[in-house]
């Protein structure tokens, strides 16, 4: 909150020196004060921190992207589509420390608050394709599979989807699984004669 009163602070500040620059008849000054003034303004709209760890994921740079997500102390005070990408981005660098079960709600959650962009969209229902396979939900997997491939306009992700669609003849079903876990990797012993 603290961060927000400062926004606010600088932002006056930045708006009352344009005012003056352009009534005293610095148009120069005035101008590139209101560039500077547009990008204060623009901070109200988009957390930098969340465009950092967006551009921190693109690079390959997990650490760095997870520590800008933690300096965002409290996301449920940003608006509706920034949370969903505070939630989103969080499931998909804390997947391996979370679980299936919590990754998957999280990324649910970030698809229902809504993310912007349809490549975001289509990677969202391929990471719970990839989810799902792992779980042993192999009908639901297609669906989101096929979900994500309609939303990959561009085709970006479509090597990924082959892969995952060659890869989902060799998922185990939920009765597999579930005998795997009775089991619980024993073998039966051996018959007595």
């Amino acid at each position: 909150m603290i961060g927000f009163v400062i926004r606010v602070i600088v932002a006056l500040a930045f708006l009352g020196s344009t005012a003056a620059l352009y009534a005293t008849g610095y148009w120069g000054w005035g101008i590139v004060m209101t560039l500077f003034s547009a990008l204060v303004v623009l901070t109200f709209f988009r957390n930098e921190n969340i465009i950092i760890a967006l551009y921190q994921m693109r690079l390959g740079s997990k650490e760095k992207a997870y520590k800008a997500l933690q300096r965002i102390k409290a996301p449920h005070m940003l608006p509706k589509s920034q949370h969903a990408y505070v939630i989103y981005l969080q499931a998909m660098l804390g997947a391996q420390e979370l679980g299936f079960a919590k990754s998957e709600q999280m990324l649910l959650k970030a698809q229902t608050l809504g993310l912007r962009t349809k490549q975001d969209q289509a990677m969202c229902k391929m990471h719970l394709a990839g989810i799902c396979m792992q779980t042993g939900r192999k009908k639901e997997a297609q669906t989101l599979l096929s979900a994500a491939k309609k939303l990959d306009e561009n085709n970006m992700l479509a090597d990924q989807i082959k892969m995952m669609k060659n890869q989902m003849g060799q998922v185990a079903s939920k009765n597999q699984m579930r005998q795997a876990m009775m089991m619980k990797g024993r073998r039966k012993s051996p018959k007595m004669r």
